[in-house]
């Protein structure tokens, strides 16, 4: 089922994906949404590998949701990355009934990189972690927006 607030999700640990057209970007938290870890990066081959790929780490971590990255316009607006991003979603919806959000990624993929290299990342290898780094981005967001809908409750 799709959200449109994170805080709708139900507790415990969650996925965060940065999809790309090559690739999927694979972060996960711990059930208290404290810690982010950038997980792996999965190569993109046809709809149903990735599925299956992604899905088998959603419940090898014991994932309670997913957190989709959508690549919107500096304007806001949606492009043709958007569109790809929410087709994935519902293809996996297709698949298995789980609950997903998406969240804004705009610029993620540049601060991930900046993340790496201020860790001293050499370039060259930095590119194989760059979308795992930015799903951790995507998650990390996503867990503030969480939390900040929860100050302003009653």
């Amino acid at each position: 089922m799709l959200f449109l607030d994170p805080a709708h999700l139900p507790a415990g640990p969650l996925m965060g994906v940065d999809p790309g057209s090559k690739t999927l970007g694979i972060a996960v938290c711990n059930s208290a949404r404290t810690l982010v870890t950038p997980l792996t990066t999965i190569q993109r081959t046809k709809f149903t590998a990735d599925a299956q790929a992604l899905l088998a780490l959603y419940d090898e971590r014991g994932c309670t949701g997913l957190v989709v990255g959508l690549p919107l316009h500096m304007d806001g607006g949606d492009g043709r990355r958007a569109q790809s991003s929410r087709s994935f979603v519902t293809n996996l919806l297709r698949v298995r009934d789980l609950p997903v959000v998406y969240q804004d990624e705009r610029l993620s993929t540049f601060a991930a990189g900046e993340r790496l290299l201020e860790a001293g990342v050499k370039h060259a290898g930095h590119k194989a972690r760059i979308d795992a780094e930015a799903a951790a981005i995507i998650l990390s967001n996503a867990i503030d927006a969480i939390e900040a809908a929860g100050d302003e409750a009653p």
